[in-house]
């Protein structure tokens, strides 16, 4: 039966629609937030941040066994289905030089921009063993996301916490000589300054109120760091391509989120001027949006079966 999410990774756990009693029974406050609309499908309204919030939680308990996640209302509240499927995508990245995609401690990835959520690296611990390490530079973030981890002490092994004391670093003060990584990910601040993030959020909100509501709501949340940076998402990346030369021996992957399809032609020229040997575009599409995966590589094909040994 085709359903409405589809369109995602046919190894997310969140293809089907969302069974509501169940997730209730995980936490029961949502039922305050579900109703049925005008198509008869039982739903919640995504404009409302608590009510997000409560079906991520859920989400997270009954499909991934977190207990007590929570993060606080100014941080961004990331929709889990959209997640997961970056998880699994980069899972079939790595399946390419191994011939299957690899489990456990043979894969340790980098989250850079972990915020106070943490749901990459739950999501990737849970469904394929690997190991993680969360980067961000905001303390509270910090704080919050190791939280979620004393709370699971199951994880404590497998995830681990860094602080990137200068904004204007991704890889330094983080990756230390000896370390290496099977591939880092990135969802990038997408907006160029607050006024374009409160413009763009205004857009999203009417869209989700069928353009009843005229004031911009962040139904994710989100501090400055998550949403906005000089430059938008294309400084952002750049930056982190032009550090990625300087790691590229430590990294078997390096992998970031593209929103805007207008900034791949130019990341992806200054990727050949760094001289990766390997560049590759995956495309992801959740419902209406889409988005994409720029994945780029410095070690040759012949050497990266190695990277799993």
């Amino acid at each position: 039966m085709s359903t409405e999410k589809s369109s995602l990774h046919t190894r997310n756990l969140h293809r089907n629609p969302y069974d509501f009693d169940l997730l209730i029974s995980c936490v029961p406050e949502l039922k305050h937030y579900v109703f049925v609309n005008v198509h008869g499908t039982r739903t919640i309204n995504f404009s409302i941040p608590e009510a997000v919030k409560l079906l991520n939680k859920a989400l997270l308990l009954h499909f991934y066994n977190i207990k007590d996640w929570d993060i606080p209302d100014t941080n961004l509240c990331p929709p889990i289905p959209g997640r997961a499927d970056y998880i699994h995508y980069i899972a079939d990245l790595l399946a390419e030089q191994k011939g299957e995609i690899p489990t456990e401690t043979s894969v340790t990835g980098l989250d850079v921009g972990v915020g106070a959520n943490l749901v990459y690296p739950l999501i990737a611990h849970k469904s394929y063993g690997w190991k993680m390490l969360g980067t961000d530079i905001n303390e509270d973030s910090l704080k919050n996301a190791q939280h979620i981890l004393d709370q699971n002490p199951g994880l404590s092994s497998a995830i681990e916490l860094a602080h990137q004391p200068d904004s204007n670093y991704i890889f330094k003060n983080i990756v230390n000589p000896k370390d290496r990584f099977t591939f880092s990910m990135c969802n990038p601040p997408f907006h160029d300054s607050k006024e374009s993030m409160i413009k763009g959020n205004l857009r999203k909100t009417k869209n989700l109120n069928k353009g009843k509501r005229q004031k911009a709501m962040l139904n994710f949340g989100g501090q400055q760091s998550e949403l906005w940076c000089e430059g938008g998402e294309l400084a952002f990346i750049t930056n982190m391509i032009n550090e990625s030369a300087q790691f590229s021996s430590q990294f078997l992957w390096f992998t970031c989120l593209v929103s805007k399809k207008d900034n791949l032609y130019k990341l992806t020229t200054l990727l050949k001027r760094v001289k990766a040997v390997d560049v590759k575009t995956i495309d992801m599409a959740q419902g209406q949006k889409v988005s994409r995966i720029l994945a780029w590589t410095f070690i040759p094909q012949q050497d990266r079966k190695s990277w799993f040994v």
